[in-house]
């Protein structure tokens, strides 16, 4: 959990722009952990099960409520036990080889698609995501098919969308009737969505196959870099210390600005709260995806569940796949808000603008809004941890 801690604030490749220029003094500041004369906890750092009600009630955004219990450690009845053995022996070997061919195959087809092409390179970034002609239309195209079925394979067999669009009462009409909504000054810069769990990007990458914002290594990484290329993801390193950088923030809102103004760019994908929750609650937003004053087009994911929950909130990822795969079935609910289109308030005020947004999905998506945040899911992390090896 201690590693878990420190890589925190990029967990699922998400990363707040506006935050690239602050001080390594300011982010030690946001770090506490539970201290020794902690009054949630004992001498040692850790935890009673009675202290655990009470961070429940304080850090509800983050409380696991599946069958698997907190960190998902919980115990379990028998019948959930034989469940979990039969899946372990049939399912996830069936799954995990199924998932793996498909992330070879499409990172195959990026390897083509790119092999005598050479990639933007702005300053400290890197990608193919402006590759025109029939490469962009392989890479997208695919990707899109391939996403979609690696979370089929996950056990989201379908996925039920709404789209909340006031001129057209379904998708069908919606693309027709609204077309010329849909292009060049109503077209949107960037998708706004909640975070729930890294099952999010799969979702995105399948409906719209936008750019996210990840860590710099994950370009480094086996076959997931190139594809993270062809997805045109914007890197952050934060050792930078380039004066000459206009930063991450800057890259961002270049992005979502172009593709706002470009059909053929690719929309930017951010997730405002900074980090994942249990799906029931919505965080307070960052302001950097909305400081390109265009209109953004928010998003709704929700993941119903009857024993685990598809949710990536005090769990570690090992146990998080390996529970994932061994549930044959999930569910997947998106709703789809028509573009928002910012005020002339809201463009000189990003805050503004990052709340009425933040409310808005709220209302349409009866999701709580908590005023916790990133450096409280540390402490509610850190509280766990020490209950748990005190047990």
């Amino acid at each position: 959990m201690e590693s878990e801690l420190k890589s925190l604030a990029f967990n699922n490749g998400t990363f707040d722009p506006s935050d690239e220029s602050r001080s390594e003094e300011s982010r030690r500041d946001e770090r506490p952990l539970l201290k020794s004369d902690s009054s949630i906890g004992s001498p040692s750092g850790s935890i009673s099960s009675e202290d655990l009600q009470e961070l429940e009630k304080k850090f509800a955004a983050y409380v696991r409520n599946d069958v698997y219990g907190t960190m998902g450690k919980g115990e379990l009845q028998l019948a959930e036990k034989f469940l979990l053995g039969l899946a372990l022996l049939t399912l996830v070997p069936i799954r995990l080889v199924f998932g793996l061919n498909v992330l070879v195959l499409y990172y195959l087809i990026c390897r083509f698609c790119t092999i005598f092409s050479v990639p933007n390179r702005d300053e400290e970034q890197e990608d193919y995501a402006h590759m025109g002609g029939w490469r962009r239309t392989v890479i997208v195209q695919c990707g899109r098919f391939l996403s979609r079925a690696m979370l089929f394979i996950l056990g989201f067999y379908w996925i039920n969308e709404s789209y909340r669009i006031p001129c057209a009462p379904d998708k069908d009409s919606a693309e027709n009737e609204c077309k010329d909504q849909s292009e060049e000054s109503e077209r949107p810069g960037a998708i706004i969505s909640n975070h729930v769990s890294y099952l999010d990007i799969l979702y995105h990458m399948s409906s719209s196959f936008p750019s996210f914002v990840a860590k710099r290594s994950v370009a480094k990484l086996p076959l997931v870099g190139l594809i993270s290329k062809c997805l045109g993801c914007v890197y952050v390193q934060r050792e930078s210390k380039s004066t000459e950088s206009k930063g991450v923030a800057g890259v961002v809102t270049e992005r979502v600005q172009a593709a706002h103004q470009n059909k053929l760019a690719p929309m930017m994908m951010l997730f405002p709260e900074g980090t994942t929750t249990n799906g029931d609650y919505l965080l307070p937003f960052k302001t950097g995806a909305f400081l390109s004053k265009v209109p953004v087009l928010p998003v709704i994911l929700r993941y119903p569940y009857e024993r685990f929950s598809p949710a990536w909130d005090t769990i570690s990822g090992v146990r998080h796949v390996i529970l994932l795969l061994c549930q044959f079935v999930n569910h997947m609910e998106v709703t789809h808000l028509p573009v928002y289109h910012p005020s002339q308030q809201e463009k000189e005020d990003p805050k503004l603008y990052a709340n009425n947004v933040r409310k808005l999905m709220a209302n349409e998506g009866n999701l709580i809004m908590s005023d916790i945040g990133l450096a409280e899911k540390r402490i509610y992390h850190a509280a766990l941890n020490g209950l748990f090896c005190q047990r």
